[in-house]
């Protein structure tokens, strides 16, 4: 994730701008129309791209542009049926609601995307002919959908994921202040036919939380009052909700004075058959030589990043991952191993590189 465009975007505030983005045959709001344009337009060849939902033709279509598929907000409103709105006050763009519910800010630099208050630097919505389109790879990574996209024929279905059965709701711990707030959103789990392991899924989640607000309020207890003001903000994404596990990202971001804040980011891979927090070994448990063979590829990988600083010597923990379709992420925290403008050095593993032919990660959560 890019932390300086992290850092800019919590910063934009009033210098955000909606563009007057228009919306498959109409206008957001009055209030999007009567402000400046966004960005300059690409210049890149661009191709059509059909649209179908559930295997059948839609009205809408998308862009492939700069190698990747671009998919209007108008078609997530109008054949998906996620509410989109904008709010005067934020200057912002909702789409979609509950644990899904992604942002947009207009700005003249950008237009940045958060998920449950989860920013996300590796991705970025575009103004295109002034209308809004976000990646593709935004919905099947966060947004709970899948596709089927030929190159050749310029056509991409899209699908609901078939995920595990239960729901996941966004709760939030708030305390309001004009030179201090804290809010904080975090997910919570029903629906699972175990009790107790839903309990524990929620505990975990929650305690960490709760935990990172009091040592907030202890920091603003300690505010000296001719200090800039403090500001204290969590969100979380889920980045896997199949085969019987449940992985999720959150990170808490804090600003108490200095050139920037400081973020910190947990992940957590439950089990929701007994809601035991998984570690990488219990996912690569096939491979005896899991731990060997990972660690060589981050070594070298990682050595490879800019503003490595050194010290890498394998790693000291197997809670710092999180899940994707067929995959594992390894992530390193801010400072730990590199510059902090590297920002969450980051590094996916495909199951099949991990694990021998034939075997699967999942056999024993389903």
């Amino acid at each position: 994730m890019n932390i300086i465009l992290k850092e800019q975007a919590r910063k934009w505030g009033t210098g955000i701008m909606a563009a007057s983005l228009l919306l498959g045959g109409g206008v957001l709001s009055a209030g999007a129309a009567q402000a400046a344009p966004a960005a300059a337009q690409a210049k890149a060849a661009q191709s059509t791209v059909v649209l179908k939902w559930n295997g059948s033709i839609t009205q809408q279509t998308g862009i492939l542009s700069g190698g990747k598929v671009w998919v209007p907000v108008s078609f997530l409103r109008d054949t998906l049926g996620m509410p989109v709105t904008y709010d005067k006050t934020d200057k912002t763009y909702s789409i979609g609601k509950g644990n899904t519910l992604t942002k947009l800010m207009v700005s003249d630099y950008s237009i940045a995307i958060s998920v449950n208050n989860y920013f996300l630097g590796d991705y970025e919505a575009k103004n295109i002919n002034n209308r809004l389109y976000i990646p593709y790879d935004l919905m099947t990574d966060y947004l709970g959908y899948q596709g089927d996209w030929s190159a050749a024929t310029g056509r991409l279905n899209v699908m609901k994921q078939k995920q595990n059965p239960i729901t996941i709701t966004t709760e939030s711990f708030v305390k309001e202040s004009e030179v201090a707030p804290i809010k904080l959103d975090y997910p919570q789990v029903s629906g699972l036919a175990n009790a107790a392991a839903q309990k524990s899924i929620n505990d975990t989640i929650k305690q960490l939380v709760l935990n990172y607000a009091a040592d907030a309020e202890k920091q603003i207890a300690n505010r000296a009052q001719d200090d800039r003001p403090y500001e204290f903000q969590g969100g979380y994404v889920v980045t896997y909700n199949k085969d019987g596990v449940l992985s999720l990202v959150t990170e808490q971001y804090g600003y108490t004075g200095g050139a920037h804040g400081m973020t910190l980011r947990n992940a957590f891979t439950f089990s929701l058959k007994d809601g035991k927090r998984l570690l990488i070994g219990d996912l690569l448990k096939a491979n005896p030589n899991y731990k060997k063979e990972l660690n060589t590829k981050l070594s070298k990988r990682i050595k490879a990043e800019g503003g490595y600083l050194g010290g890498f010597t394998g790693l000291n923990t197997e809670k710092y991952f999180y899940l994707k379709e067929g995959k594992l992420v390894v992530f390193f925290q801010l400072y730990e191993y590199t510059a902090y403008a590297s920002g969450f050095p980051q590094f996916d593993f495909t199951f099949k590189e991990l694990l021998p032919d034939g075997s699967s990660p999942f056999a024993a959560f389903k």
